[in-house]
């Protein structure tokens, strides 16, 4: 569903469906004539554009909690600045915590999966859930945000067949290099076991060498396709071959007698290879990789696209790929420049979210809790657990992209109709508070009041505010009066038939426009 191409329907994501998600009403109670006029409401402080752009682009969406420790901090730049150290940042430890099998070593949780305890889809689920949860609730916004960037860079789906063994640990792997250097990423997931497993490199052997991670490694991973040439994909897969794991206890091991010896050379990095002991080899080989002049060119567009636009500029680009290489292939440097450019301050709005992200800045702007579901069947329909099907519902669950490339991270693959049906059905069955139900804490719609009795118009920009991080505009008025039925000025109280029994439909106006759907 999400990977057809259509600009078309692209441009209208993020040119204006916010008033087309509701049938056109009349706008009734005396309004004035002529277009509505948006108002302010009081005591709400809101983020520079500038600034939410900025957190928006590196945060899973600007709640009125974020807000506030963007000001706290001195503005987005500060506030970055300090998401850069993630070590600085107090945060729980114990995310995994509601899905006790993921605690398990891989010996145990294969055991557990033959005997059918918790087979390993279903472990799997509870680690997808347990990353929604985290993107919700984490103080480490930008760290989270750059695990799953390069998570999708170094894919190893959570579906692949016997990967659940190791694919926790993998995700942890991931996280702690994030934020730190490349070529330390590189190494520690090439080597790690799930990686090995999903790619076949832990068969792989001297007298039949398994070309899959040598040739991913090259095309995916670092250099990209038409740098490299058959001679090099084979000398790839002969330095990985000896990096392996029992299949009997799925302890990671290093096998000394299936590593192939003898010279490789693949794109200018050669070694005599004499040693039955290539682990030293691999290092030096992923390290050169890391720091290849195309590899910084891969990555500094990849990164671009993902938090700039769809087309970066040459300049931008290159400008990267020079920091990134001015910097031992350091992460951080890179970022600040781009988050600097004026390609990127120039770029609000310019990247529609995908699903998941679609899914977890709902939570996250309708304020919603969630509890700690039982164990069993009874604790799928918790919001914890069912959180899961939503993002399955618009087209892509975390980290369960098929193929070794990842998912994509252009605009066109998730601006499909079928994808926008989706999330506005989503989005109403949360503004209603419907499903989930059990395990969630919704705001209650006189709960959404700034005070007993507001204007209507009044209530739109403190909901704009809440929601979107923004001031309402006159546009997002007149929708809401059109989704609604009601005037500017009209008095809303807990007893007005709006908080009785509509307001889902003023929830969904901000959640259907583009303001949401894009960050």
């Amino acid at each position: 569903m999400g990977t057809g191409k259509n600009s078309a329907t692209r441009r209208r994501v993020l040119q204006g469906l916010g008033a087309a998600a509701v049938a056109p009403a009349a706008v009734s109670g005396g309004a004035a004539t002529g277009a509505p006029r948006a108002a302010r409401a009081a005591g709400s402080r809101v983020l520079s554009a500038g600034d939410r752009h900025l957190v928006g682009r590196f945060s899973y969406g600007v709640t009125p909690e974020l807000t506030r420790e963007v000001l706290a901090a001195g503005g987005a730049r500060r506030w970055f600045a300090a998401q850069l150290d993630p070590d600085s940042i107090a945060e729980r430890a114990d995310w995994q915590s509601w899905w006790p099998g993921l605690s398990f070593g891989p010996a145990e949780m294969w055991l557990r999966n033959i005997t059918d305890v918790e087979p390993g889809y279903r472990l799997m689920f509870n680690y997808q859930r347990s990353l929604l949860r985290r993107r919700i609730e984490t103080k480490r916004q930008v760290l989270e945000v750059m695990t799953e960037f390069w998570e999708n860079h170094l894919n190893v789906p959570v579906n692949g067949d016997s990967v659940f063994t190791w694919r926790r640990q993998y995700g942890d792997v991931v996280r702690s290099n994030a934020l730190g250097r490349f070529a330390d990423l590189l190494k520690a997931a090439i080597t790690h076991p799930a990686m090995l497993i999903y790619l076949d490199a832990y068969v792989s052997t001297a007298e039949h060498p398994n070309e899959n991670l040598g040739r991913e490694l090259l095309e995916l991973h670092t250099v990209g396709r038409g740098n490299y040439d058959e001679g090099d994909v084979k000398d790839s897969a002969r330095i990985l071959t000896g990096w392996s794991v029992d299949r009997k206890t799925w302890a990671a091991l290093y096998r000394r007698d299936t590593h192939a010896v003898g010279p490789v050379s693949v794109m200018g990095f050669s070694a005599g290879n004499s040693s039955s002991d290539g682990r030293q080899l691999t290092m030096d080989y992923l390290d050169y990789l890391a720091h290849h002049p195309e590899t910084a060119q891969r990555l500094a567009r990849k990164l671009a696209t993902k938090f700039v636009s769809d087309n970066p500029s040459t300049e931008l680009v290159s400008e990267l790929a020079r920091v990134y290489l001015d910097h031992d292939t350091a992460i951080v440097p890179v970022l600040q420049a781009l988050v600097a450019s004026g390609e990127f301050r120039r770029s609000a709005g310019a990247k529609v979210r995908d699903p998941c992200e679609d899914v977890v800045a709902t939570y996250r702007a309708l304020q919603i809790r969630l509890t700690e579901p039982p164990q069993g069947e009874r604790g799928d329909v918790f919001g914890a657990n069912a959180i899961l099907w939503q993002t399955q519902a618009l087209g892509q669950m975390p980290l369960s992209w098929p193929r070794p490339d990842g998912q994509p991270i252009d605009n066109d693959s998730w601006a499909s109709p079928s994808r926008l049906v989706a999330s506005m059905s989503t989005h109403y069955a949360l503004s209603g508070g419907w499903w989930p139900r059990e395990g969630t804490t919704y705001r209650s719609a006189a709960q959404w009041l700034p005070k007993p009795r507001v204007r209507f118009d009044e209530l739109v920009d403190h909901l704009s505010v809440q929601i979107l991080a923004r001031r309402s505009t006159d546009r997002m008025l007149k929708a809401c009066c059109e989704a609604t039925g009601l005037a500017p000025g009209s008095i809303i109280t807990a007893a007005h038939p709006l908080v009785r029994y509509t307001f889902r439909r003023l929830l969904t106006t901000f959640l259907d426009s583009p303001d949401h759907l894009t960050r």
